[in-house]
C-alpha cells in the first residue's frame, strides 16, 4: 500500500452537476457516490471517484485536486481530460473526445470550498469556450461527507 493509499479517507459525495447552453433549459444531474479524501501537504488535498453508467462516463475515473486557489480536475480511463479552475482566470485545457482531442478555454467566475479532512464542499462555476466562442456555462457543488467505520456491537 503506498502512503497515499494510506491517507486515503472513505467519503460519501453528493455531486450536482449543471449545464447551461444559449436558448435552451439547463440540464443537470445529481448523484451520491463513494469517494475518497487524500490529504496532501500544505492544506492540498484530492477528492477521487468512479463515474457511474449514469453519467455517461462508466470506466471513468475523477479526481479533484485542490492546490491553493486552483482546482484540477482530472478524468482518465474511458473518457481522459484535464482542467483547470482558478477563479476570475482563464485557462485552456485539451478535452478528448471520440473524434480527437479539441482545445477549450475555461474561464472560472466561482471557486469556493471547505473542504477538510472532516468533508465539506466544493462550489465551482465556470463557462466553456471553443475558438473564443462560449458553448455552454457549468457548474459542480459537491458536498463531502467522511464515512465511519461501522463499530463493533458493544462499543461506545
Amino acid at each position: 500500500m503506498t502512503s497515499i493509499e494510506m491517507n486515503a479517507l472513505p467519503v460519501l459525495l453528493t455531486i450536482r452537476s449543471e449545464q447551461r447552453f444559449e436558448n435552451m433549459d439547463p440540464d443537470s444531474i445529481e448523484l451520491m457516490t463513494d469517494g475518497t479524501l487524500t490529504l496532501g501537504g500544505e492544506g492540498e488535498l484530492t477528492l477521487s471517484y468512479q463515474e457511474s453508467e449514469l453519467t455517461g462516463l462508466e470506466g471513468t475515473t475523477t479526481t479533484f485536486e485542490v492546490r491553493g486557489p486552483q482546482v484540477i480536475l482530472s478524468r482518465t480511463g474511458s473518457v481522459n481530460s484535464q482542467m483547470v479552475f482558478e477563479e476570475g482566470k482563464q485557462h485552456t485545457s485539451l478535452y478528448e473526445t471520440p473524434f480527437g482531442e479539441l482545445a477549450i478555454d475555461i474561464q472560472t467566475s466561482r471557486l469556493r470550498h471547505s473542504l477538510t479532512e472532516r468533508g465539506g464542499l466544493l462550489d465551482l462555476q465556470y463557462s466553456i469556450s471553443v475558438d473564443h466562442s462560449v458553448t455552454g456555462r457549468n457548474a459542480f457543488k459537491i458536498r463531502v461527507r467522511r464515512k465511519h467505520e461501522p463499530r463493533e456491537i458493544g462499543q461506545s
